[in-house]
This record gives C-alpha cells, structure tokens and sequence, in this order.
C-alpha cells in the first residue's frame, strides 16, 4: 500500500472504518436490548429516570436550537454560508452523541441491576457495553461528519473548506459547554440537594426511595455524565482533528498531512473494537477488565499507527514552521514518534488521575482520615490533594509538547493530540460505564432487591467513580494539548490572512512580522494574559453559584415534604419526585446561558478594541493555562471526596452514619460542582475562546 493509495483512498477508508463503528454500536444495543429488564417495580423505577432524562434533554435542545439559530444567522452574515453551515452540522452531531448515548443509558441501567442479580459478570458486560455504545458514536459521528464535511467542501473550495471547518469546530464546542454546563447544573443541584438532607440530616442510605431527590438524582447522572461527556469528548476529538488539518494543509500542504489524521482515527476505532471486546470476555476483576481493555487497544494502535505513517510519508514530511520563521524536514520515524507521545500521553493521564481518586491510593485515604477530625478538616485535605494532582500532568503535557514538536514541529504536537483522542472510543465506554452502575445500585436499592445484590453494584459503581475521574483527567489533557494546537493554528492563519490581504491593508513583510511579534515585552500581550487567565475563574464562579442556588432549592424542597409529610420516613407515604426534578431541570435551563456564551462575548469584545490581534493572542495562552490548572485541581479534588466517602462507607473510619462519614458526605457534596460542573466545562470553554479567536480573524483584522 504506497502513499498516492493512502492519500487518494484514505478518506474512503477513514468514513468505512466509522461507519463499522456504527454497526458494532447497533449490534451492541441489540444485545443490550435483548437482555431482561427486571422486574415490574425496576422498571417503574427506570422508566421513571428515562422519562425525566428524555424529558431534560429535549427541553435543553429546543432552548439551545434557539440560540444556535441566532449563531447561525450571524455566521453567515458575518462570514459565509459555508462556515454557517458547518456550524450546524457540528452542533448537530455533538447534541446527537450526547442524546443518543444519554438514551442507551438510562435502558442499560435497569440490565445492569438485573445482571447484578445473576452475576458481577453479567452486570458488567450489561453497563460497559451500555457505556461502549456512546465511546463508539462519539469517534464515529466525529469521523463522519467532519470526513463528509470535508470531502464536500474541499471540492467546491479546498481553500474555503479550511476556513469553513472552523464552523463545525465551533458548533461542537459550543454545545458540548452548554451540555456540560446544564447536565452538570442538574446532577449536581439534584446530588447535593439529596446528599445533605437525605444522609446528613435524615440518616437516609444512597438512593432511599424515602428521599424526595433520589429520581431528580439518578436522572442528573445520565444528563451530566453521558450526555456531557459524549459531547464533551465528540467536541474535543472533532476540534483536534480540525486543528490538524488546519495546521497540515498551511504548513505542509493538502494531500497526505490532511488524510493522516483521519487515517490515525480509523485505526484506533478498530483497536478500541478488539478492546471491547476484550473486557467482554475476560474473566478478571472489574477494574482490571476495564484497564485491560485499554492497554489491548493502546498497543494494537501503536502497531497499527507504524505502517501507515511509513507508508503515506515515506519521504517524511516538511514543515513551514511560522512559529519559529523557519522551514524544517522531518522523518516519518520522527511522525510515527509523535504519535507514540500521544498514546503515552493517554496511559499517563488514565494513572496519574487514578492514583489521586482510587481509593487503593493514599490521597483518597488521606482525606478519609481527616474527615476523623471534622468537616473542615475533610475539605482541606481535598483541597490539596486537587492543588497536588495538577503537577504530574503538567509535566507530562509539557514533555509531551516538547518532544512532539522535535519530533515534527506543530504538526507533531497536532499529530500527538490526535493520537490521543484517537483513544477516545474506549476512554468514553470506561466513562459512560461510571453513571450506568450508579444508576443500577438506586433502582436495586428503590426496588427492594437483596444486599448482595447492592454488594455488587457498589463494587462496580466504585470502579465506576475512579473510571470517571480517570476519563476527566484524560479529556483535561487532551483539551490542553487540542488548545495548544488551537493556538498555532491561530498564529499560522492570522499569518496567512495577513499576508493575503497585506496590498489591500498596504502592509509590507516588515509589518506583518512586527505584527505576528507575541513578545512577554508587549504590554498588549500582557493585558491579554492577564484576561485569558481571569476567564476560567469567573466562568467556574458563575457555573459553581449555579449549582448552589439550584441545590438550596432542592435542600429546601426536600426539607419542607419531609416536615409536612412524616409519613414519607416511616414509609407510609410516597414522596413528590417530580417537585425536585422541576426545580433542578428550570435551574439547569436558566443557568448555564450566561457562562456558555461569556468566552464567545469575550473574544468578541476583546477583537474589537484596538490591539485586539495582539491582546487575544495573550487570551488564548492565558485561558490554556489557567484552564488546565483549574480543571485538573477540580476534577480531581471532586473524585478524591466522592470515593473518600465510599471508602468510608465500606467500613473504615467509623462507617456509615459516623461523624466522619457525615464530614465526608460534606466534602463530597463540595466536590460534586467541581468534578461535574465548573471543572470538566472548562474543557469546552477553552477551545471555543481559541475556535472564536480562528472565526474572527477576517471580521476584525
């Protein structure tokens, strides 16, 4: 198979690979869907989730659908159609992603409770697939769309085409911030509120049918981490395939540097397949199924990446690197090696976040003894376990920039970050999996089944927690190095739009390289840093006062049906779940308009003033920074709380109802806006204040 094969055939290969991936999901519903579904009382109880997911989300589309017309609109006026249209399309298939996955999810549950019943086996096949079917839309709808995208637009204007896929990068990141932001809004609102009155104050065990939240609770978890994470990860996997191709076709060329990337996602789709696979028939424990599973899809991409970068470079490749002003060659070994970077990047972020949220490690222990001492005690110490976890990624992303760029230049790093969402297939199967079984433990709980039963479903949701933090760290990553590349991509369009225009703005090659100067000596440079950093502060203010509001509705809701119906604790009368679901699902709506649409203002406002080119340069560097130290604290801090708790609930420290159980509960209630809400929305948000930073460039400058 030579390079002119690969570069003509590639993307025919790349969209058949993601169409297999769409077979494999549907083959895995019908599996899903064949399996028992439990008893009457389970599945009052899951339909009772499903029609209150269903009924959030398609309340959240219609509000979002208004604001994505207006976008619309204005797009086209201000760019073109093409760059609109593209637009929708990305908005489009993130909202299906997350729609579609949320959707298998909440019918998976039910199986999982029913499999816990049979066997841990049985329950873990029944939540991994469940979860495996949103990990494949996600890769599958990304290859697709933007492969089908692209392929149209590059023969009506393969120079437009570039400009217009920004359109669908900015549609995905929008909608993935305000599926983030809403889902985190209402399963948080909905956690806490439960947590507080249920536990704390009514000694109430997780998911009490007797606690007026329990419903709005298990509901929040599929809005929050199926739906937001689907388009979460579709929004950061499209974007980085974006950003390759942009950083590809303008400073290599079009042809094979354009087909690689597509190439590198076909590939590791089939690898996460077999890793699926895997997990589905191996014998060993949850956890190390799972890992295992990984670790299978990691090694047959890194095998399956050699050949085909050998073969569609075999001259290796030279890069116009506008960085640095020069041009440099570099060899498909040194490609090949970039994407190495990318996978180990990946087998990084998945053990660093492990060993500060799994409960086998002692940050978890470390907190879970504090809460000994009280509740403040139990949030320092979450605190810094958040503050510690931030230093091993940031090394690690900083060595895998470094080294990728050595090895070819921006394109490396592109080609590095694209290797590793390539990932994302079986990541997001891992994440999905984490609300699936703590759905299945409430409906085995609401429905009276056996404790063994419970046993099981809390050994699996426990995985589940560490699973989730993991994938958290892993979608932080990938979305600082996606923002990096986001960046160059800005620098190497500004150039060329500078340099196409430079007779009509009578501007010489002195002045557009003075103009591209982004110097720490620049005051302009540092005004934009210091605004960049400010951003992801005040969006996770607005986002965490959110969540408060909204909880204090619902701990207030909770509170008054509890006095004015007593009869709801002895199990003489049946709570009002749909008061709680109501309160959290109009919070939700109202609340996450406001921090999604303040980096697309912010960009605007800031383009707009004189200097604008320079201070949003110093925008983008400072919202990667702060955004990635912020994210990863948070993220981490949360899932250390929330498995601290469980570890005390297994029976260390006291167990469950002891003063350190009740500390811990309060540390986890803190933790929930910080690990499903302010944190991983500040994936989103960074990339769409470098994607608007891309859109404006014409418009502005």
């Amino acid at each position: 198979m030579n390079s002119a094969f690969l570069t003509q055939q590639g993307m025919g290969i790349a969209l058949t690979a993601a169409i297999l991936g769409l077979v494999v999901a549907a083959i895995l519903i019908a599996k899903i869907l064949r399996s028992p579904a439990g008893n009457d009382r389970m599945q009052a109880i899951a339909k009772a989730i499903q029609e209150g997911a269903r009924a959030y989300l398609n309340r959240q589309i219609t509000t979002i659908c208004m604001i994505s017309v207006v976008l619309f609109v204005l797009l086209a006026i201000l760019r073109d159609m093409s760059t609109a249209l593209g637009f929708l399309l990305g908005a489009a298939c993130s909202l299906a992603a997350g729609y579609i996955g949320m959707r298998i999810a909440v019918l998976a549950n039910v199986r999982t409770a029913q499999g816990a019943i049979t066997s841990r086996q049985k329950a873990l096949q029944a939540a991994f697939n469940g979860g495996a079917v949103t990990g494949l839309l996600v890769v599958a709808l990304a290859l697709l769309s933007v492969g089908i995208f692209w392929f149209v637009m590059s023969r009506i204007n393969p120079q437009g085409a570039i400009a217009s896929l920004i359109g669908v990068a900015l549609g995905a990141s929008l909608i993935s911030v305000f599926a983030r932001l809403g889902g985190g809004i209402y399963t948080k609102a909905a956690d806490v509120g439960a947590d507080l009155v249920g536990k704390v104050e009514s000694n109430l065990e997780e998911d009490d049918p007797r606690n007026p939240a329990t419903i709005a609770d298990n509901v929040g978890d599929n809005v929050g981490d199926c739906a937001g994470m689907a388009a979460d990860v579709f929004e950061t996997y499209a974007v980085s395939l974006i950003g390759t191709i942009l950083v590809g076709a303008l400073t290599i060329g079009f042809g094979a540097p354009v087909v690689f990337p597509f190439l590198l996602g076909a590939v590791a789709l089939v690898a996460s397949i077999i890793g699926i696979i895997y997990v589905n028939v191996s014998k060993s424990k949850p956890g190390n199924a799972l890992m295992g599973g990984v670790l299978v899809s990691a090694v047959l991409a890194a095998i399956g990446f050699w050949p085909l970068t050998h073969a569609l470079f075999p001259d290796g490749i030279k890069v116009d690197d506008v960085l640095t002003g020069k041009a440099a060659a570099y060899s498909a070994t040194g490609i090949y090696l970039a994407t190495l970077i990318g996978l180990l990047m990946t087998g990084a972020s998945v053990i660093i976040t492990n060993y500060y949220t799994s409960t086998e490690y002692s940050p978890v222990r470390k907190i879970a003894r504090a809460s000994e001492t009280g509740h403040a005690t139990n949030i320092i110490a979450g605190i810094g376990v958040g503050l510690h976890a931030t230093a091993l990624p940031v090394i690690c992303i900083g060595a895998a920039i470094w080294l990728s760029y050595s090895s070819a230049g921006l394109y490396g790093i592109a080609v590095a970050v694209m290797a590793m969402l390539a990932m994302s297939g079986i990541i997001i199967s891992l994440d999905a999996f984490g609300p699936i079984t703590d759905n299945a433990g409430g409906i085995a709980v609401m429905s009276g089944l056996p404790h063994e039963v419970r046993d099981v479903t809390d050994e699996l949701d426990a995985v589940g927690n560490t699973m989730k933090a993991v994938t958290k760290g892993y979608a932080i990553a990938s979305a600082g190095l996606a923002a990096v590349v986001l960046f160059g991509s800005y620098f190497v369009d500004l150039k060329h739009h500078l340099e196409a225009n430079a007779a009509t703005m009578h501007l010489d090659p002195a002045v557009i390289n003075e103009m591209l100067s982004f110097s720490l000596r620049d005051p302009q440079i540092i005004i934009g840093l210091f605004i960049g950093g400010l951003l992801p502060y005040l969006f996770s203010a607005f986002s965490m006062n959110a969540v408060g509001r909204a909880a204090g509705a619902v701990v207030q809701e909770v509170r008054n049906q509890l006095a004015r119906r007593p009869g709801i604790l002895k199990g003489e009368d049946v709570p009002e779940y749909g008061a709680c679901v109501d309160i959290v699902t109009r919070a939700a709506l109202k609340e996450m308009i406001v921090p999604a649409l303040l980096p697309v203002l912010a960009v605007i406002a800031v383009a707009a003033v004189p200097g604008g080119m320079k201070i949003l340069g110093g925008v983008l560097v400072g919202s990667i920074v702060t955004g990635l130290f912020m994210g990863i604290s948070m993220t981490s801090s949360g899932g250390a709380w929330d498995n601290a708790k469980k570890y005390i609930e297994e029976g260390h420290h006291g167990g469950k109802g002891s003063e350190a159980h009740k500390a811990a509960v309060t540390g986890d209630t803190v933790g929930d806006p910080y690990k499903d809400t302010s944190g991983p929305a500040i994936n989103p948000m960074i990339k769409v204040v470098n994607i608007m930073a891309i859109l404006v460039i014409p418009i502005f400058f």
